[in-house]
């Protein structure tokens, strides 16, 4: 009888702690799965937040389209690309533009400049920028301004781009046109962008 209560007593402890093994088991794997829970929700918060980041930038691209230009801009006399005219755009200053059929809005002829300038939003630094024109830096008077020139923008094709500190990192002289384009990418007409120089367009593809 002794020897047969040993022996239940040795099989209830073996019982006993297979069920707390079991236990741990399942408990680990609970927190495994917590613990994966959480880190795929974090993933899916961070995610949240690199969108809005795009969307803020995508909004800092967002451009005037009124098709006003500085009042001493002066029409280009025999511009290569009339008004009314179709060109094909070489330029890739904006997604879905090099390749595009641009309607010609409008034509001048001025020295444009190439700058790298701080959003008076605060947004990140834009890097070399094209274009403003001389009409369009508060400083400008009749000269090409020197590269590495510290100016005031007081062009607004872009938000956060009036007022704003700007270098200038090159310039050309030549004629200038304001244009309509659909995006290769798809989406809305742009309207009225400024600017793309003479040699960013072209008759054909």
């Amino acid at each position: 009888m002794k020897s047969e209560k040993v022996y239940l007593t040795i099989a209830t402890l073996a019982t006993s702690l297979t069920l707390v093994a079991c236990g741990t088991g399942d408990e680990g794997t609970d927190m495994s799965f917590s613990e994966s829970s959480s880190s795929t929700s974090m993933n899916m918060e961070d995610s949240s937040m690199m969108n809005s980041d795009s969307d803020m930038d995508m909004e800092g691209m967002m451009h005037d389209d009124s098709g006003e230009v500085p009042d001493d801009l002066k029409e280009a006399a025999d511009p290569t690309y009339e008004v009314g005219s179709t060109a094909v755009i070489q330029a890739d200053h904006m997604e879905g533009m090099k390749g595009a059929e641009a309607t010609i809005v409008g034509a001048f002829d001025t020295t444009v400049y190439e700058v790298s300038y701080q959003p008076t939003t605060g947004a990140k630094r834009v890097e070399n920028h094209k274009w403003v024109t001389q009409e369009e830096i508060e400083e400008a008077g009749d000269e090409v301004i020197a590269n590495g020139v510290e100016v005031t923008l007081k062009a607004d094709h872009m938000e956060g781009m009036d007022d704003a500190p700007a270098i200038i990192e090159a310039s050309k002289t030549t004629t200038i046109y304001m244009i309509d384009y659909e995006p290769t990418t798809g989406g809305d007409t742009i309207k009225n962008h400024k600017w793309v120089t003479e040699d960013e367009l072209s008759s054909e593809q």
